[in-house]
């Protein structure tokens, strides 16, 4: 059978599948799979609220246990050496005020030697870990952390104000910030003792929440701005600090979701808990009990054992799933394709929320990642929404000004450097990414980025027919060419990692006209043959951007080597051996289930969070065979 039928027919598997796992209201819903970290803090949430939530702290209990390795610690990702720090710290803090654990259990006996072994808990670098641990009175308040209350006072017209943060960071900040500013512990009496962890030395050049002198200056400087700021505002210093833990609080209330989560997100929902406790808010209050109502509806369980989800990916997976079904066929007349797209229509949001402040005449009309989330759209879950309802919104009124305005979001969101952000236009201030918190990049800024810029203008070309002749198009092309890296790759944000990045730049710039023997082409062309793997697929380690540079896994994964060969059949006319190779090994991944198909290859922050999309086996594999049938076919 030739590689054209072969794919072919997996498509038509893919399709009949996939339209038995739609749910009755349209949407697909697969696990948004992370590490143990949200699975930890929701057990030491649970344990401190004193909530009887057995049943589901066994089974978190049991998840995070299973996660261990022989050496007794847990990894972010399979291929990371011997072991993380914080997030066995995490474990083993979890499994011990789960109750199910104990000390002189061999394998927390085995993780506290691992501990011990990279110099206790002085030495952890995960933000979130320090923070839970000052939150129960296991560790100092981190110095990183003692930010003027203040600074939430200062107006976006300084130079540098509360809102130049990233919504992310923003939402994490807050509760964080609030906590320290009172040095809040917690305890109850069934809290463990960590004392014999703590460490008995710091390293070289480190102060006590694990920064080196270069931060430590870095930060001062942050400082130096922020109360540069705060010498402006008028009143009283004690007024103002008042004024700061009202703002603090009224922040957080203010961007709670209808299911009592704090912006849709886990991590910031239980953040929010323990710093409404540092407000003195009582354990049973109405926001709390529905705070952790909310995270219930985000717990995903499977084989007797449960997995807090940070942000379910509903959204995303059924716009991205039905425009790949229309890519392979099906019609957007079918039941599925209109079940799917009404559902998305109810999603579009229709509130001004922060993206809005940089934003001169905003008009609410993008879409957000997770079913909750109603005030905080991003640019690639509305272009994918936008993918799908494209030919609805060509016959029906109501689709077309879904339409519409979901456009006119999306070019709304474009930096002024010509490139896409995920969440908010001219959150880019480099001075902010130098705060000593671990990831803090990541984090705390949200500038262009070349898969959400490739990913636009593969839009703007493919589904809104827009071209070169269009100067935001143009600008968003020549950002990318100027972000190149030398060896040909892009750098991607939001998945793992080069290419990520490269297969979002390449498909974006080819869809907007760009001729395939451009130089930046050619180049991104090379470097993706020069990393095949011997096997004919793709595979890139999560450790690429932790080091800032492309790191094989010595393996191929299905989303990786599909994102991989969309690149290459997008530039090229005609099946080259290699991506036929390519094709067999993408099809050959998708029957067999090992650690390879459950690699993390979405990207959350660097060395800390990663994610392994349950639907991913799905999506991208589905793209890259219906585009290379469809491209193929007459040959």
């Amino acid at each position: 059978m030739s590689v054209w039928h072969e794919a072919d027919e997996e498509i038509r598997r893919l399709r009949n599948e996939l339209e038995g796992l739609q749910h009755g209201d349209g949407s697909w819903r697969f696990c948004f799979e992370n590490g143990i970290l949200t699975d930890a803090y929701m057990i030491i949430v649970l344990r401190t609220l004193e909530l009887p939530y057995e049943a589901l702290i066994r089974r978190l209990h049991d998840r995070i246990a299973s996660e261990q390795q022989d050496n007794g610690a847990w990894k972010v990702y399979a291929d990371e050496e011997e072991g993380n720090l914080s997030t066995t710290v995490d474990a083993y803090y979890a499994l011990l005020y789960s109750g199910y654990s104990t000390k002189s259990d061999e394998s927390l006996r085995k993780a506290a030697r691992f501990i011990r072994s990279k110099g206790g808990l002085k030495q952890v670098r995960g933000v979130l870990t320090k923070v839970f641990l000052a939150a129960t009175g296991q560790y100092p308040w981190p110095s990183s952390l003692i930010i003027p209350l203040e600074v939430l006072l200062l107006p976006p017209s300084f130079p540098i104000s509360f809102y130049d943060f990233s919504g992310f960071g923003r939402v994490h900040l807050v509760p964080m910030l609030l906590m320290a500013d009172r040095r809040f512990t917690i305890r109850t009496d069934t809290t463990p003792d960590l004392s014999d962890l703590s460490g008995s030395g710091l390293v070289h050049d480190r102060t006590e929440d694990g920064t080196n002198s270069s931060s430590r200056i870095s930060h001062q400087r942050l400082l130096d701005e922020i109360q540069s700021g705060l010498q402006q505002l008028a009143g009283l210093p004690g007024m103002l600090h008042e004024r700061a833990v009202a703002e603090a609080e009224r922040y957080m209330l203010q961007r709670l979701e209808q299911d009592g989560t704090l912006y849709s997100y886990a991590t910031s929902t239980l953040l929010m808990i323990m710093a409404l406790l540092a407000l003195g808010y009582e354990k049973r209050h109405p926001v709390i009990t529905a705070a952790v109502q909310g995270l219930m509806t985000m717990v995903w369980s499977f084989d007797g054992r449960s997995h807090l989800q940070n942000s379910p990916s509903t959204i995303w997976d059924t716009a991205l799933l039905s425009d790949a079904l229309q890519r392979a066929g099906t019609s957007p007349d079918s039941p599925t394709i209109r079940r799917a797209n009404a559902f998305l229509l109810t999603k579009q949001q229709h509130k001004l929320g922060d993206w809005s402040l940089r934003v001169a005449h905003p008009v609410p009309g993008g879409w957000g990642f997770s079913e909750s989330n109603t005030i905080n759209p991003d640019v690639d879950d509305s272009t994918a929404a936008l993918r799908s309802i494209r030919q609805h919104a060509l016959r029906d009124p109501a689709y077309r000004d879904a339409w519409n305005r979901g456009l006119q979001w999306v070019l709304s969101m474009q930096n002024k450097d010509g490139g896409w952000p995920a969440f908010e236009r001219g959150s880019n201030k480099e001075l902010l990414a130098l705060l000593p918190i671990d990831g803090a990049r990541a984090a705390a800024i949200d500038p262009s980025t070349a898969d959400l810029t490739g990913r636009t203008l593969e839009f703007l070309g493919t589904a809104a027919g827009l071209g070169r002749g269009h100067a935001f198009v143009r600008r968003g092309v020549d950002w990318l060419i100027d972000n190149q890296e030398e060896d040909g790759s892009w750098y991607g944000r939001w998945g793992v990692c080069y290419l990520y990045g490269t297969w979002a730049a390449l498909t974006g710039m080819t869809a907007v006209g760009i001729p395939h023997e451009h130089p930046s082409v050619h180049r991104a062309i090379a470097w993706l043959f020069s990393i095949q793997n011997a096997d004919g697929g793709w595979g890139e380690s999560c450790a690429s951007d932790r080091l800032s540079r492309y790191t094989p896994l010595h393996a191929s994964t299905p989303s990786q080597t599909a994102w991989a060969l969309d690149a290459l059949i997008a530039v090229h006319d005609k099946p080259l051996p290699s991506v036929d190779k390519g094709i067999r090994q993408l099809i050959a991944q998708l029957h067999k289930h090992d650690w390879t198909t459950r690699y993390p290859t979405g990207a959350g922050l660097p060395g800390i969070f990663y994610s392994n999309y349950h639907s991913y086996r799905y999506i991208w594999p589905l793209l890259a065979l219906s585009h290379y049938v469809g491209k193929y076919a007459a040959q």
